[in-house]
C-alpha cells in the first residue's frame, strides 16, 4: 500500500538529510508505528506519504514514494486526498466548520460526493467513532479526545485507503487516549485500513503496532521490524521495555499484560529490598495560594471554589481529563483571567496587579506551544532580548540555555528548532528572571524520552533552588519520574491532592507502566527498580 524506494529528503536550509535512505513497504491493513528521537525526521516521513513533502515544504526528495500505486512526486496532496487521510498533531487547527456533523461532511463536499452518499457516510462515521450523541455539538466545546475522534471521522468519510496520524495522543488524558486508540484498532481490524502513526508516548501505542519504523537520525537509514525486536535496541523505548532490560527478560514484552506474565520472579526479588522512599511534602509559607477561587466563562463554571497552596521547592503535577480546568488554573495564577469569587496570591500579591518585569520575577508560564514566547530572528537575539527585558547581566540567558541544551545553534531561528530545543529556549527566557513560581502547560508534548529526562533534571534543580513548579500534564511517566505531589481536577474542582506516589499507585488511570507491572509493589520507574536490585557494598 505504501512503498518507499531509497527515499532521502534534504531541505534547502540544511546540508544533512532530514530523512535518509528510507526503503520499506507498509502492507494493506497494517498499523505501523514511526518512532525516533526528536528531530529524526518523523514528520518528514509522514509528510512524504501524502506529497506534502516536498510539494509544500520544499527541499529535494530523491528516490520514490508510491501510495496505492501513485507516485507522490507526480501527484500533489490534492491528487492523493481520496487515498490518504491525514490527522495532524493539533486537529482543531485544521477544522473549518462549526459543528461535528458539518466537519465530517466538509471533506466529502470538497471531493464532490453526492448528497445521498454523503449522508450515509456521515451516519456511518458517527457510529464508528462513537460520536452520534455529539453530532450537533459545537467543535469548540469538545474535549481533546472528542476533537481527535471528530478529526479521524472527517478524514475517514472520504474513504481513504491510508490514514496518517502525527502524535494522536500527545495532548490527551489517559481515558481519551484509550478512546482514540480503540477507534484506530477497529479501523485496522474491521475495515483493513493501513495506518501510519508517529508518537512519542510509546507506552500508549507500542502494544497495538504490527511493526515499527525506527528513525535513528544522524543520516542513518530507518530500521524496520517487529515491535519487540526494534524496541529492544532502540534509543527510544517505553518504560515496560526498559524494565524488561533491567530484569533481563527475553523476549522483550511490549505490553503491561505480557510484562506481568514475566514479572513473578522480579516481584519476589523486590520484596527482599527496601521500598522506594516517598518525597516529603513541603510546608511553610506558600509561594502561591488559591483561596476558594472560582472562574466562569459565561454560564460555564471552569473552576469551582478551588483551594490550593504551592510551596517553594516542590514540583506539583496538575492532572485531570481534558476540559477539567487545568489551563484555566494556570491562567489564574498568571493573572490572565479574573476569579469570579475567591482570591489568588503569588508571593502574597495579586498577579493581576503585577506588570512587566515585576510579574516576570514572581511567576513564569511556559505554554503548550513554547514558540509563542519566541519572536527574535535567532536564538542569540532571543537570549539578548530576555536579558534586556529582565535587567540581568548580558549573557545570563545564554549561559542558562547552554546549561539546558549545550549543543544548540545560537544562530538558528527559534522556530526551526526541534520541540525540545524550543522548550529549552523558552525555559531559559522565563527562568532568567528567577520567578518564585514556574508554570508549565503540557511540557512534554512532542518530546522524546531523553529530552524528557533532561527536562526532569532542569525542574528538579529549580525546585532545589526554592522555585515552586506546577506542571499541567497528562504524562503519567513524567509524574512518576519528577513530581512530589499530584493534584487532580474534575469538572473544575480539586478531587485529589496528595503525595505523588500515593496518588498514582491508587489510580489505574494515572499509574505508570512500572507500577502496573509490579503491582502491588510501590515502584514507579525502571530506574527505581534498577537501584533496588544493585548490590550494596
Amino acid at each position: 500500500m505504501i512503498r518507499f524506494e531509497n527515499v532521502s529528503v534534504t531541505y534547502s536550509d540544511s546540508s544533512a538529510p532530514a530523512l535518509a535512505h528510507a526503503d520499506f513497504v507498509v502492507a494493506e491493513g497494517e498499523l505501523c508505528l514511526v518512532i525516533g528521537p526528536t528531530g529524526a525526521g518523523k514528520s518528514t516521513l509522514l509528510g512524504a506519504v501524502n506529497g506534502h513533502v516536498p510539494h509544500f515544504t520544499g527541499g529535494r526528495l530523491s528516490g520514490r514514494v508510491l501510495v496505492a500505486g501513485r507516485d507522490t512526486a507526480r501527484h500533489r496532496p490534492r491528487d492523493l486526498a481520496d487515498v490518504v487521510g491525514v490527522v495532524p498533531q493539533d486537529p482543531a487547527a485544521a477544522f473549518v466548520t462549526d459543528t461535528v456533523e458539518d466537519e465530517i461532511a466538509y471533506g466529502m463536499e470538497s471531493l464532490g460526493v453526492d448528497p445521498a452518499t454523503m449522508r450515509r457516510r456521515v451516519e456511518e462515521n458517527l457510529d464508528l467513532l462513537g460520536l452520534a450523541d455529539l453530532r450537533a455539538r459545537p467543535l469548540r466545546g469538545l474535549s481533546g479526545g472528542q476533537r481527535q475522534r471528530v478529526a479521524i471521522a472527517a478524514v475517514l468519510a472520504a474513504h481513504p485507503s491510508v490514514l496518517v496520524l502525527d502524535e494522536p495522543t500527545s495532548a490527551l488524558d489517559p481515558g481519551a487516549a484509550e478512546e482514540v486508540l480503540a477507534a484506530l484498532q477497529r479501523l485496522v481490524s474491521d475495515l483493513g485500513l493501513t495506518i501510519l502513526v508517529a508518537e512519542h508516548r510509546l507506552e500508549r501505542v507500542a502494544q497495538f503496532a504490527d511493526r515499527v519504523i525506527l528513525l535513528p537520525g544522524a543520516g542513518l537509514p530507518p530500521v524496520i521490524g517487529a515491535t519487540a525486536d526494534v524496541l529492544a535496541d532502540s534509543p527510544v523505548a517505553p518504560p515496560v521495555v526498559r524494565l524488561a532490560q533491567v530484569a533481563g527478560w527475553s523476549p522483550i514484552p511490549v505490553s503491561v499484560r505480557d510484562a506481568r506474565r514475566c514479572s513473578g520472579d522480579l516481584r519476589q526479588r523486590l520484596t527482599l529490598t527496601i521500598d522506594p522512599p516517598t518525597r516529603a511534602l513541603a510546608s511553610g509559607p506558600p509561594a502561591a495560594r488559591l483561596n476558594r477561587a472560582s472562574v466562569r466563562y459565561g454560564n460555564l463554571v471552569a473552576l469551582r471554589e478551588v483551594d490550593l497552596s504551592l510551596f517553594p521547592g516542590e514540583v506539583v503535577a496538575l492532572m485531570g481529563r481534558n476540559g477539567a480546568g487545568k489551563s484555566t488554573l494556570l491562567n489564574l495564577l498568571t493573572g490572565l483571567v479574573q476569579p469570579a469569587a475567591g482570591s489568588v496570591r503569588v508571593d502574597n500579591q495579586d498577579p493581576r496587579q503585577l506588570r512587566g518585569r515585576q510579574l516576570l520575577s514572581h511567576v513564569g508560564l511556559i505554554p503548550q506551544d513554547p514558540a509563542v514566547l519566541l519572536w527574535a530572528e535567532t536564538v542569540a537575539e532571543e537570549c539578548a532580548a530576555a536579558d534586556s527585558d529582565t535587567s540581568v547581566e548580558p549573557g545570563s540567558t545564554m549561559r542558562l540555555l547552554q546549561e539546558f541544551a549545550p549543543d544548540i545553534d545560537l544562530q538558528q531561528h527559534p522556530r526551526d528548532l526541534s520541540e525540545g530545543q524550543r522548550l529549552a529556549v523558552a525555559l531559559a527566557v522565563v527562568l532568567v528572571a528567577e520567578p518564585s513560581l514556574l508554570l508549565l502547560d503540557e511540557p512534554t508534548r512532542g518530546l522524546d524520552y531523553s529530552t524528557k529526562s533532561r527536562l526532569v533534571s532542569v525542574l528538579r534543580r529549580r525546585a532545589e533552588k526554592g522555585t515552586a513548579v506546577l506542571l499541567s500534564t497528562h504524562d503519567v511517566e513524567l509524574v512518576a519520574e519528577a513530581v512530589d505531589r499530584v493534584v487532580i481536577l474534575a469538572d473544575g474542582e480539586v478531587v485529589t491532592d496528595g503525595a505523588a506516589r500515593e496518588v498514582v499507585l491508587a489510580s489505574p488511570a494515572y499509574a505508570p507502566q512500572t507500577a502496573k507491572v509490579l503491582h502491588p509493589g510501590r515502584w514507579l520507574t525502571p530506574l527505581e527498580v534498577q537501584r533496588a536490585l544493585e548490590p550494596t557494598t
